[in-house]
């Protein structure tokens, strides 16, 4: 996995400009200082994490959010591949989850129902029907505990029973870390006093070309699953295993985004509005493995997505409607990629599907990492 970014002699000096100008375009829109601020009695600040080839990631411990990503193209040329907003009041006042942790369950749970054990537990509705994301107040809408040491963030948060309809006390760890490598790893950790349920992912939206640059559609993507989850017209899962040969829903070889995500004639498509689905990742048994490539045309920049986790979302931003603004951009259809390492969506009601009950005694352990190359 440590690949580090070959040095481009020749391009030494204009790289040097090239980033220098990029970061200083960045910054005049995002400021460190607008993220600090205190939020329910605690500190909120913005933690920036750098490695020896100029990749930069800002994280601010609202919502354990990632708020940029410098990461060089061909050239050399830094380019910032997330969205983002400008300020904490803006991550207080959003509803698009750019960036942050995603919980206590990540994705949609039918109706906001489930029972566990003798009991059956009520949640927050907030998508139409469905609970998602964790509820009204997730675990992107808190300020975590956070401790910064060299290239690695670690953050924490006691998410107390009953909170958002979940039982259960339950201590949530995150850690960041960058490496020389260009590779964002995510270290995710949980335990409870009771059982619980709980799935985690982290919910950035990635623009290879560099946020605010146009849409994804001619971005190549790779992913490593022979089946997806069909959803009903709410987007839960029917419970089936789905091959994805012959349709839409291939990635097992290249293609790009936007070749085949307005196919009139794929239910499931119309559903989505495009793709938001969950792909089962083959041959997923707990090891770090790799699930998803995605490459930019134009900057050259490829991004690696290794996880621990059975399933990836792949969602390709069909709800974003210019709403959103952040560092300069607009945020507009299909401009940005979601790919949320995860459990699959309403697994508590789903008994096929991998279990995302957590017991006390046990530790919730999972993780993701991103290598740009």
């Amino acid at each position: 996995m440590k690949r580090l970014l070959p040095l481009m002699i020749s391009f030494a000096f204009s790289a040097c400009f090239l980033s220098n100008e990029k970061k200083d375009q960045i910054y005049t829109t995002m400021r460190p200082e607008n993220f600090i601020a205190t939020i329910d009695s605690k500190p909120v600040q913005l933690y920036v994490l750098k490695n020896k080839n100029g990749m930069e990631v800002s994280i601010t411990n609202y919502g354990a959010t990632v708020v940029s990503m410098l990461v060089p193209d061909k050239y050399g040329k830094m380019v910032d591949v997330v969205f983002g907003y400008d300020s904490v009041s803006s991550y207080q006042n959003g509803t698009s989850y750019f960036g942050a942790i995603a919980g206590r369950y990540a994705n949609r749970i039918a109706k906001g129902k489930f029972n566990l054990g003798d009991s059956s537990y009520t949640l927050a509705v907030n998508n139409g029907v469905n609970a998602l994301h964790g509820g009204i107040k997730g675990y992107n809408k808190v300020v975590w505990d956070a401790k910064k040491e060299e290239n690695v963030l670690k953050l924490s948060y006691f998410s107390k029973d009953g909170e958002e309809g979940y039982p259960g006390n339950v201590k949530v760890y995150v850690t960041y870390t960058l490496t020389d490598s260009n590779a964002l790893d995510i270290q995710y950790q949980a335990e409870t006093d009771k059982p619980t349920i709980i799935n985690l992912t982290n919910h950035n939206y990635f623009n290879l070309e560099g946020q605010g640059s146009g849409t994804i559609l001619e971005h190549q993507l790779t992913l490593h699953a022979d089946k997806f989850t069909p959803v009903d017209s709410t987007l839960i899962p029917i419970g089936e295993l789905a091959e994805v040969k012959g349709t839409p829903f291939d990635f097992t070889v290249p293609h790009a985004i936007g070749e085949r995500i307005n196919d009139s004639l794929n239910q499931q498509i119309k559903f989505g509005l495009g793709y938001d689905h969950n792909f089962v990742l083959n041959g997923a048994n707990g090891q770090l493995q790799l699930a998803a490539t995605v490459k930019a045309p134009i900057s050259g920049i490829e991004m690696q997505v290794f996880t621990t986790e059975p399933g990836i979302q792949f969602y390709s931003g069909n709800f974003l409607n210019g709403n959103d603004k952040g560092k300069g951009s607009v945020y507009n259809y299909r401009t940005g990629i979601c790919l949320e390492t995860q459990h699959f969506p309403d697994s508590p009601n789903q008994p096929s599907f991998p279990s995302v009950v957590l017991k006390p005694g046990e530790i919730y352990k999972t993780q993701t990492t991103y290598i740009f190359n």
